[in-house]
């Protein structure tokens, strides 16, 4: 691994930042975001939209960490959902007709289309909450808990805790990295990867140019996560080692203020490129050597459309360059007031 061709020197580092889905790559730039997915024959569906305007909250420093980790789980999952939708409703040309189950059809007439996907959205949301709270805090600190008998050992204790929720994470990666799916989403995000870095380092934005950079990049939500671990295992080490529902309960409470300071650490590795920096980039480096594949020319193609629909002219969005890569079918552009009204 070439730490100068990752944290490179002359490279200009930016607020774009994205997210690979189904068959596709989100970007999302100060102004606006855009998700492009390619079909099955080829073609390419895009959607546009405006950020939401935020608080000057959003911008005090450790508090901002927060909501845009909150923010980034809805729109993440509001993308994934969209493009599992795209990937469904379309074979070639033609659009597929699904029998729609009992609960979705009672959704609808309770809540209206648009209701029953917020619904849907917000407890798959709930779901996956729970299912990290435990997973990866309830479960290590039970297991680690029968270690009592071994040491009681406060800090002993708490590093092994946190040791072990590092290893549960990363095994949970490494078995879904073997999916075929996840693989090809793996792939996308390292597409992703490659033409944030094209972008930032000035070149025209091809796959050619994009091909000679890594997949690994210092502001990914991967290296995120991995600060999120090694700053839990720090902090909950200073904390005893209480009676289990109060350690269970302190290390959800604490969730925010350790989203808040490992968000900094993100922003900070993504403008630096110094030796400490780094040294602390290096765990979620690695870990980002399993969340991203080396990509194939049409997938740089896909996530370079999705760039160029966020960094193009307002009414453009970049639709001249995606043409050269394939049959543009539909382009939902959400910043066109009549468009969003039409597709509501």
């Amino acid at each position: 691994m070439d730490l100068n061709k990752i944290f490179i020197k002359d490279a200009c580092p930016t607020k774009v930042g994205g997210q690979a889905v189904l068959e596709g790559v989100m970007m999302k730039g100060e102004e606006r975001s855009s998700v492009c997915v390619r079909l099955p024959n080829g073609d390419l569906y895009i959607k546009t939209e405006k950020n939401k305007e935020r608080s000057r909250i959003f911008a005090m420093p450790f508090i901002r960490g927060v909501f845009v980790f909150i923010a980034s789980l809805v729109q993440g999952m509001k993308t994934l959902m969209f493009s599992a939708d795209v990937m469904e409703g379309y074979d070639g040309e033609d659009a597929i007709e699904f029998e729609e189950d009992k609960l979705s059809i009672w959704l609808e007439e309770k809540f209206g289309k648009k209701g029953a996907w917020n619904v849907l959205l917000y407890f798959s949301l709930f779901i996956s909450m729970v299912f990290t709270v435990i997973v990866f805090i309830i479960a290590p600190t039970l297991v680690v808990n029968l270690a009592k008998h071994v040491t009681e050992n406060a800090v002993v204790l708490n590093l092994i805790e946190g040791v072990l929720r590092i290893v549960i994470f990363v095994v949970y990666i490494v078995l879904i990295a073997r999916m075929e799916d996840i693989r090809r989403v793996f792939q996308y995000h390292g597409a992703e990867h490659k033409t944030i870095h094209c972008y930032e380092n000035g070149l025209e934005m091809t796959p050619q140019n994009a091909k000679g950079f890594y997949t690994l990049h210092p502001r990914c939500g991967t290296s995120f996560l991995m600060f999120v671990m090694i700053i839990a295992l720090l902090l909950f080490s200073l904390l005893g080692w209480p009676s289990l529902l109060w350690r269970i309960v302190s290390r959800v409470l604490l969730l925010p203020v350790i989203a808040g300071i490992s968000y900094e650490l993100l922003r900070f590795a993504g403008s630096s490129d110094s030796w400490l920096v780094k040294i602390m980039s290096m765990p979620g480096l690695w870990l980002q050597k399993i969340t991203t594949n080396e990509p194939d020319e049409e997938q740089l193609e896909v996530a370079i459309c999705a760039m160029n629909a966020v960094l193009a002219e307002e009414g453009d969005y970049g639709m001249g360059i995606c043409d050269r890569f394939g049959r543009i079918i539909d382009h939902i552009d959400y910043t066109n007031k009549e468009d969003k009204e039409e597709r509501n």
